[in-house]
């Protein structure tokens, strides 16, 4: 690596001798790669276009053969075959061809300009007539064909990913178009992106252990935001019917194909709404924007064909665990009845789930979620796993809440929300107490919340959304590494080589 890196330093060194900086300031490409293989697709083998072109990018690859060489430039776009011919660009500037061959290495950013032809092979080329070196890379490209094997290094490397791999850059672009498309979705409800804390002084609004942090100059330990709906809730109290924030979340948890510890979410709030509306919502929207970045609402994911088109599946939990187990936890007057029961079927009882409605979640986690491939609003969750949502208007024990879960994946949640300060706070104080039995996942007693319920909320539908899990589906990528650009990575070892990228 080191010779190949002081060779490509000896090259940079002779183009400055030449006049020609290694590192550019700028260059103004008047065209794009897709752009002229579409605009030109009728150019016939063997026939040349006289249009002037100036394109920029990448080289790729190259092939020298004699007084013929070839070259692949690659943009954000595409890509486009450089047809250099000792001839042409002798005729212009003695030495031109040899000094393009000799100091243009794979890697190295370029400008050129010139007209148009097709090879008899029907390959578009543009026929360089000048070029300019925008930036000369010390470093070699991946092998062309073997790119990236180590899925690490593709991550602790996604630079060198995004250029090899046009999968990972259309997975990127997509993400980036599904992220708009909901932003713009809601804008157009009329529900406004207003920014709330990332370093707050009590963590809540999910059940999930915190990063801690410590602000020096007022001496304050902090917490990094687990979620965003304690503030977003505020500002409904303050008389914002509509709003939503899309942003990073940070859970101080394990690492998972479907975990990361930093990721993306979008939480809604909606003033006179209930969770039935946040389900017509939520389908709405995941259709939509489904549509637009996928063409369609029909798609694949890991070889299994996922509709959807609207409207989605609606059941209990009740009525999905009976489904799965044969189990009707409606019938059960104890939690030893119903722990007995679990067991009889195979299923475990861990000694955390103490109560009914914790044991039905155990029976749904082990035996439901998995299987729950097209998508379904799985709603009217026990109240001792939801205390932030609204008690069922008809159904005691329960609250009005779902969760929408794809491909066996939970990708959104959403209640009624619990808008009684005192029952809010009852919950809230029995969060606090198992978090002071050691339950580091558990919320603390967020008092200015209460306060501010008690000040007044009007009914209030929620919801929040896992951005990595939906980019993941439409993507059709199994691990949620894949589709955050730079996800969190242990360390490598200390002395140890660099990673080789060949």
């Amino acid at each position: 690596m080191s010779e190949l890196r002081d060779t490509r330093l000896e090259k940079a060194a002779a183009l400055e001798a030449l006049g020609k900086h290694p590192y550019a300031l700028h260059y103004k490409p008047s065209d794009r790669m897709a752009a002229l293989q579409h605009q030109h697709a009728d150019l016939p083998k063997g026939e040349e276009r006289d249009v002037a072109v100036s394109v920029a990018g990448r080289v790729m690859t190259r092939r020298v053969m004699g007084k013929l060489a070839f070259f692949t430039l690659s943009d954000e776009t595409g890509t486009i075959q450089l047809f250099l011919e000792k001839a042409g660009l002798e005729a212009r500037q003695e030495g031109a061809f040899k000094q393009i061959t000799s100091l243009v290495d794979a890697g190295d950013w370029i400008g050129v300009t010139g007209g148009l032809r097709r090879t008899d092979r029907g390959e578009l080329s543009v026929k360089v007539l000048d070029w300019t070196m925008l930036s000369k890379a010390l470093q070699p490209l991946p092998d062309k064909w073997h790119g990236l094997a180590d899925v690490e290094k593709r991550y602790r490397q996604r630079y060198l990913d995004l250029i090899v791999s046009p999968q990972s850059r259309e997975t990127f672009r997509r993400r980036a178009l599904l992220v708009s498309g909901i932003r713009r979705w809601l804008d157009e409800r009329q529900f406004l992106e207003i920014e709330t804390p990332v370093l707050q002084a009590e963590a809540g609004g999910a059940d999930a252990r915190p990063f801690i942090t410590h602000h020096n100059t007022l001496d304050l330990p902090l917490y990094l935001r687990i979620a965003t709906e304690l503030h977003l809730k505020r500002l409904v109290v303050g008389g914002f019917e509509r709003v939503y924030e899309l942003g990073r979340i940070f859970r101080n948890e394990g690492v998972s194909t479907r975990h990361n510890p930093e990721f993306t979410s979008v939480e809604v709030y909606q003033a006179y709404a209930d969770y039935i509306d946040m389900m017509d919502l939520t389908e709405t929207m995941i259709a939509s924007v489904c549509e637009q970045v996928c063409g369609g609402t029909r798609i694949t994911y890991q070889d299994t064909d996922i509709d959807l088109t609207p409207p989605w599946r609606r059941a209990t939990m009740h009525e999905l665990v009976e489904e799965a187990t044969g189990l009707d936890f409606q019938q059960f007057g104890s939690r030893d009845e119903a722990a007995a029961a679990m067991r009889q079927v195979g299923l475990e009882v861990p000694d955390a789930a103490d109560s009914l409605g914790r044991l039905l979640n155990e029976a749904f986690e082990q035996k439901v979620e998995a299987a729950l491939i097209q998508p379904t609003f799985v709603i009217d969750y026990p109240i001792e796993i939801s205390p932030l949502a609204r008690k069922h208007r008809s159904k005691p024990g329960l609250v009005e809440r779902f969760e929408l879960f794809i491909v066996g994946r939970e990708t959104a949640n959403a209640f009624s929300e619990l808008i009684d300060p005192v029952d809010q706070r009852e919950r809230l104080e029995a969060q606090q107490a198992r978090k002071a039995a050691g339950d580091l996942e558990a919320q603390g007693l967020d008092e200015d919340f209460v306060n501010a319920l008690e000040v007044g909320m009007p009914p209030t539908g929620g919801l929040g959304i896992g951005i990595d899990r939906l980019v993941m589906l439409l993507t059709d990528s199994p691990s949620i590494r894949d589709v955050i650009a730079f996800p969190l990575l242990r360390p490598e070892s200390r002395g140890e080589d660099a990673p080789s990228v060949g």
